[in-house]
């Protein structure tokens, strides 16, 4: 039983989402922990999006010309009022107990910035299998460097930072890459807590981008901790 709960803000950043956001939304709304504040951000969206958003009466929507997904979040995340942060995709869902898991375990160890969990990935019906995707993870949960598991404290984004815009599919490899460097403790919980969607709009089908991007923040994560062995030997 968590006791003080403190508040939690998730965020979803949606962009031409309608397809999926209501499911996604009603498993926030049907987390066991409480309280929580739901922020949507709408990156440009031109079809039904905004009207499923504003049918939540939990939701606050907040409105952006098309940015790009790294651009919403972080708005999400400057307007966010909770002690954690924990952001979710418009086309993926948690399963209800997320938030009560992760939140008891940051309040248990004082030390830890952040928690991810497993999560289960599975097709949508129709959708034939990328060739990215390894035929395991349809069969097991696997953990999940994704921003869908995070569960952070909010003071942990000084010393990290925003998500970087600049890096159009690897924003949130990168972001986790930075926290890596900066030394943020972070824990794997061993529960699966998030169903991740795989459909034919994934942004993970455009591999090539997405390829160069992670190159591009590795050899960025390289040249930081070169830089800062110089600094400690000097």
């Amino acid at each position: 039983m968590i006791e003080n709960h403190p508040l939690v803000s998730v965020i979803i950043p949606v962009y031409n989402g309608d397809r999926y956001l209501a499911e996604a939304l009603k498993s926030v709304v049907q987390q066991t922990y409480q309280p929580i504040e739901i922020i949507v951000v709408d990156d440009g969206s031109t079809d039904n999006s905004a009207n499923i958003a504003l049918s939540y009466k939990e939701v606050r929507y907040i409105y952006q010309s098309n940015q790009g997904v790294a651009v919403a979040r972080n708005v999400g995340i400057s307007q966010s009022r909770g002690e954690f942060i924990a952001l979710l995709d418009q086309d993926d869902r948690w399963t209800p107990n997320k938030l009560s898991i992760q939140i008891k375990y940051l309040l248990e160890h004082e030390n830890i910035g952040y928690t991810l969990a497993k999560m289960r990935v599975f097709l949508e019906p129709g959708t034939e299998k990328p060739s990215w995707l390894k035929a395991e993870y349809l069969s097991e949960d696997i953990p999940g460097y994704i921003l869908g598991l995070l569960v952070a404290r909010k003071s942990i984004f000084e010393k990290v930072g925003n998500l970087n815009p600049n890096y159009k599919f690897g924003n949130d490899s990168d972001w986790f890459f930075r926290a890596n460097d900066v030394g943020i403790p972070m824990v794997i919980l061993p529960e699966t807590l998030l169903y991740k969607r795989v459909h034919g709009a994934n942004e993970s089908h455009k591999i090539q981008s997405m390829t160069a991007d992670m190159l591009k923040l590795v050899r960025s994560s390289i040249q930081r901790k070169r830089a800062h062995n110089i600094s400690k030997h000097q």
